[in-house]
């Protein structure tokens, strides 16, 4: 791109350059899969949405406790994320295989995290709701 006193090139002009180039056809779609821009980035904020992450805090119990998640612990603790959203359930206490996980469902995060050692108690604060997968 080369610019002259100023000028700068048409929105015309670099639509035919990455059109020529087989990137953007001129209806504003890739050829690769015929999505435009906002479908693209409309699906890449859905899931982002429902990913389910970890708070600095939960990461850093979860690497001093030594837990490690499967997949398929992952998979259940989305599922009950999930389940305790469609309740109403704002900050939810997660049980699983021994784990329990605090979950700011709104956010979709993982607040902390612990194995049954770490909650001889059995107190837990600051929830409205509990899920058992």
């Amino acid at each position: 791109m080369k610019i002259l006193s100023g000028q700068f090139p048409s929105i015309e002009q670099m639509t035919g350059q990455y059109a020529s180039q087989g990137r953007v056809q001129t209806n504003g779609k890739t050829e690769e899969d015929g999505q435009s821009f906002s479908e693209i980035l409309s699906a890449k904020q859905k899931s982002k949405e429902e990913e389910l992450r970890f708070s600095k805090h939960a990461s850093l119990r979860l690497s001093d406790r030594h837990i490690e998640l499967s997949d398929s612990q992952l998979s259940r603790l989305q599922e009950g994320t999930q389940k305790a959203g469609e309740k109403g359930i704002n900050e939810s206490l997660v049980l699983m295989d021994e784990l329990a996980f605090i979950v700011n469902v709104r956010n979709n995060t993982v607040i902390t995290a612990m194995d049954q050692n770490e909650a001889g108690e059995n107190v837990f604060t600051n929830i409205d709701g509990a899920v058992i997968v």
